[in-house]
């Protein structure tokens, strides 16, 4: 009898256990720094109008170098806010190229709560914006950083851009949350895919990979794997010995010149 009570309360404990991991798992995917940040005096703030409804605050920066012709789309990873991005978007003016750096839903100020189908909106949005600008995807470039690379590789296989450029990509949500919790079944308990690999499959514009050698967040063979995957061109940037959130894979020269030596073999 008091074997049956043991596994009945080890058994509303696990689904206990799970129920609150699928209820709150996405307060493990998404770190929003929700406070709406000023725009520096060398960015216009700009809104994006989601196809939900929302309306997001987006920083625009015009190319301060000689202007190639080309915009960047960024889109983010899942910590944060705009305001952390505002040195590379720089670098990317001064390479002389028109910036956009989105914020998604739930992050910066913004309306919403972030999901993968919301994240996916709000860069169509950021497209959209850019449209508008003058830009046919055809002179843009997507620059997707870690859970960003998913969404800009979701949004190069919907919309194809001159090019696509992948800082630490996973080859899905699950891959890399298993590295962090192996002891949860990661995979099906996830709302949220992601499925980066298998999308960039279909995806056969001319693509970078850019990984830091000792990242332990996204372990370097998952970006080799997407890599591998891509149906396109693809050049992989390897960053010796730098972690995810180093400054040298975060926003440095290296990371400039990636996407401006995409666009010098674009022609």
């Amino acid at each position: 009898m008091r074997t049956w009570r043991v596994l009945l309360v080890v058994l509303v404990t696990v689904v206990a256990v799970v129920a609150v991991l699928w209820l709150a798992q996405r307060r493990l995917i998404y770190f929003p720094d929700p406070a709406a940040p000023a725009a520096p005096p060398d960015v216009r703030e700009v809104a994006l109008e989601t196809a939900d409804g929302l309306r997001l605050s987006a920083w625009l920066l015009p190319p301060t170098g000689a202007d190639r012709g080309y915009a960047v789309l960024m889109t983010p990873g899942n910590a944060g806010n705009r305001a952390g991005r505002i040195v590379l978007a720089r670098s990317l003016a001064d390479a002389g190229l028109t910036v956009l750096v989105v914020d998604y839903r739930g992050y910066g100020g913004n309306p919403g709560s972030p999901t993968e189908e919301g994240l996916a909106l709000d860069a169509r949005a950021g497209l959209a914006h850019l449209s508008a600008a003058g830009f046919a995807p055809g002179r843009v470039v997507y620059f997707g950083e870690s859970l960003g690379a998913a969404v800009a590789t979701g949004l190069a296989a919907e919309h194809p851009p001159a090019g696509l450029v992948l800082r630490s990509p996973f080859v899905d949500l699950a891959a890399a949350g298993q590295v962090h919790y192996p002891f949860l079944p990661v995979r099906l308990l996830l709302r949220d895919r992601f499925a980066v690999a298998e999308t960039i499959a279909r995806v056969r514009v001319p693509t970078v990979v850019i990984y830091g050698g000792a990242d332990a967040t996204v372990p370097p063979d998952q970006s080799r794997a997407v890599a591998d995957r891509a149906a396109g061109p693809v050049t992989v940037v390897v960053i010796d010995g730098a972690d995810h959130n180093d400054a040298e894979l975060f926003h440095g020269p290296r990371i400039t010149g990636a996407v401006t030596d995409l666009l010098d073999r674009l022609g």
